[in-house]
């Protein structure tokens, strides 16, 4: 498995703006109110990404830390996957948030405190969860055994 990289985080958060924009476009050129997320999901974005990081340590110790424990390859593996999807969603949901952000500041009246933050805090924790699955993915990162035999050495730094 190769690492996230930035341009697929990039390319993910910039899908998000213009989704996020757009939907708000939408939104008002029907006449309706503009999408303004709870307050919850910034929680949970923060929460999850605290959580793929709890569940990435043990792997670390593991495979660098006193604990010379046997890592089960397979629960490494979705552990890393989860940590990959992670910082692809976040990156898509701070994208998102910052699409509507971006539409709330460019009108000319100016947004309620309380919808702008919840907008603001919805992308913020959304690039949290961005550094917590990169973090996490980092944790399960394994180091080359000196009996690998590949050339070039293009398994340098994989992920488990």
């Amino acid at each position: 498995m190769k690492r996230t990289g930035a341009g697929i985080l990039l390319i993910t958060a910039a899908i998000g703006i213009a989704a996020g924009f757009l939907l708000d476009q939408a939104l008002t050129s029907a006449g309706r109110a503009t999408f303004n997320p709870t307050i919850t999901l910034p929680i949970f974005l923060a929460l999850l990404g605290a959580i793929v990081v709890a569940l990435a340590l043990p792997i670390r110790r593991a495979t660098r830390g006193t604990n010379r424990a046997p890592v089960n390859p397979f629960w490494a593996l979705r552990i890393a996957m989860l940590a990959k999807a992670s910082s692809i969603v976040g990156a898509a949901v701070a994208g998102f948030g910052g699409g509507l952000a971006l539409f709330l500041l460019t009108r000319p009246v100016s947004p309620s405190v309380g919808s702008l933050g919840a907008v603001l805090a919805t992308a913020l924790c959304g690039a949290l969860l961005v550094a917590a699955g990169l973090y996490a993915e980092h944790l399960c990162t394994i180091r080359k055994d000196d009996d690998d035999e590949q050339p070039g050495g293009e398994d340098a730094g994989r992920v488990v």
